[in-house]
């Protein structure tokens, strides 16, 4: 007999499943679920019983629908995020504050680097929340760090790039060059800061490329690692490279039993053309198993609302910062998304402002009443200023919408007083519109933008609250069990994985949250703070990783 094969008990299991919604006991057969109900109801199986989840609750796996699995790679890199954070062994790295902060923090790893050609690299800069807004980390401020080293340091948003003096050298990049997202002063000096995609792939070329997807078996090991502390069983890398390479990491990630994780990549469309976007698609495809999933497509159409590179309809910026840009000229993301829809993939495509959601609403009008698909799936992914009339429009579609509920709390004071002004930053996140008009809904944490923790996401969209503890759109919070069906079978739905994971029912895999306490028993402002005990894959319990607290 199989060692996975054995019946769990558990103080509550919730199934997600309307047929049987709770239990306290679960069979398992090779990986699969063989039964869920009673103990009355496992009667007639002869099986041995595993009650180390007696005092516990399970529930489906999370599934994070919109993740990175550089949020396993990050930690190899400086972290200069504003917020605590837990690294996957679960050591808790301080927040950095100001511009002093982050220039030690980066001088002291410099200092580890023997080798004078090795980039510096960090993550998570968030200028928004600096008080300081003359001291950032501008070219001058990286320069105190090295004259000579390349210099690198990523935003938050994963949309915006600050580089030092060496880098930009190296990347051919000076003040005669009038590209846009080239950021200059009132000199007409550079400043470092790169928004376009062009300037930034020129930096890339010569530090190498987190930013793009490719992947390693420890990267891989690493994400999972991440995912396993906070409940994950199925995790994405929502802007996948799907090269020779990182397409063999996943396999070896599949294949291995020390990494409890269904990995689901999407292949990034910005680096190849759409003919070799979609037959290295169509190669991928054959490489899908039960722990890797692979065939669709993401695309990028604007940038971020924090970093002013989100694309925003009338009357724009509340602050009245310039628009956004397109990443893509608009004819060409229309040629994309129809080439890649009539070719039979599905889109996740990124849209933050209500501008980028139009635009594509507009397309997929047009390649829908063109080319009609049943069940097509694409799925508007972030689409954080969708209007009330937008998703009217996405229900008429069949679109699925995945909203970035945790913005709400880590940027939700400055969307209402900087970004988008208080009235619009009221329906941000609009996951109550969504459910209204009928529109698949996932929520997600966007990793590692924010933290992954899909307890913390449901906290988000059931409460709504910012920073300050401000309620930030009384109207659009939505219930506990709706929030957890985001995070489960809603984020498996638009994954089209709903057959396979997202609830304990009979067939499905064997893949379940352990928790401490019952997100449906604990009042709503707890539920970031339940403890995760660790997963369970295809039966097979794994442990969180010692002193990480779901709720921190």
């Amino acid at each position: 007999m199989s060692e996975t094969t054995k019946i769990f008990v558990a103080r509550n299991i919730l199934t997600l499943n309307p047929d049987c919604p709770q239990a306290t006991h679960v069979a398992v057969r090779d990986g699969k679920i063989l039964a869920v109900g009673t103990g009355q109801d496992m009667s007639g199986w002869d099986l041995p019983i595993d009650d180390r989840f007696a005092d516990k609750v399970l529930m489906p796996g999370f599934v994070e629908a919109h993740g990175h699995a550089i949020s396993g790679e990050s930690w190899r890199f400086t972290y200069l995020g504003f917020d605590d954070q837990y690294d996957p062994q679960g050591q808790c790295w301080p927040g950095v504050e100001n511009q002093q902060q982050a220039q030690a923090r980066l001088q002291a790893a410099e200092a580890l680097l023997t080798d004078p050609q090795t980039p510096l690299i960090a993550w998570h800069y968030d200028p928004i929340f600096w008080e300081d807004q003359d001291r950032l980390l501008d070219r001058r401020a990286l320069d105190k760090v090295s004259q000579t080293r390349p210099v690198m340091v990523m935003h938050a948003s994963g949309h915006v790039i600050n580089v030092n003096s060496a880098l930009l050298a190296m990347a051919s990049l000076d003040e005669s060059l009038d590209i846009e997202g080239l950021m200059k002063d009132s000199a007409g000096r550079l400043t470092g800061e790169l928004r376009d995609l062009a300037t930034q792939f020129a930096v890339l070329r010569v530090v190498g490329n987190p930013l793009i997807g490719e992947v390693d078996l420890d990267i891989l090991h690493q994400y999972a690692r991440l995912a396993t502390n906070v409940g994950v069983t199925t995790a994405t890398e929502l802007y996948a490279s799907l090269d020779d390479e990182s397409l063999q990491s996943y396999r070896d990630a599949a294949a291995s039993d020390s990494i409890p994780l269904r990995f689901y990549a999407a292949q990034n469309a910005e680096t190849l053309s759409i003919e070799q976007g979609i037959e290295r698609l169509q190669l991928a495809q054959r490489s899908c198993n039960d722990k890797l999933h692979l065939g669709s497509c993401k695309l990028i159409v604007d940038g971020s609302i924090q970093s002013f590179t989100a694309r925003l309809e009338w009357p724009g910026y509340h602050n009245q910062a310039a628009n956004g840009a397109w990443k893509q000229p608009p004819q060409l993301m229309a040629q994309m998304i129809r080439e890649y829809h009539q070719a039979g993939i599905q889109l996740h495509i990124h849209v933050n402002g209500d501008q980028a959601t139009e635009l594509v609403l507009d397309i997929l009008e047009d390649v829908l009443a063109d080319s009609p698909r049943a069940d097509h799936r694409h799925t508007l992914q972030h689409c954080q200023m969708a209007t009330e009339a937008q998703y009217r429009r996405m229900g008429r579609l069949g679109l699925c919408v995945n909203l970035f509920s945790n913005h709400i709390y880590y940027w939700g004071d400055q969307h209402s007083t900087l970004t988008v002004g208080p009235v619009r930053a009221k329906r941000m996140n609009a996951a109550a519109s969504a459910l209204r008009h009928g529109v698949p809904l996932a929520i997600h944490s966007d990793a590692p933008v924010t933290p992954l923790n899909p307890l913390f996401s449901a906290w988000c969209a059931v409460n709504r609250t910012t920073r300050s503890g401000t309620v930030l759109g009384e109207a659009q919070k939505i219930t506990v069990p709706q929030a957890l069906h985001a995070l489960t079978l809603g984020a498996a739905y638009t994954l089209k994985m709903d057959h396979l994971v997202g609830s304990i029912e009979v067939g499905k895999f064997a893949d379940f949250a352990v928790l401490d306490d019952d997100p449906l028993n604990v009042p709503e402002q707890q539920i970031k703070d339940i403890n995760v005990w660790g997963t369970v894959l295809a039966g097979v319990p794994h442990r969180a990783a010692q002193g990480v607290a779901s709720g921190d």
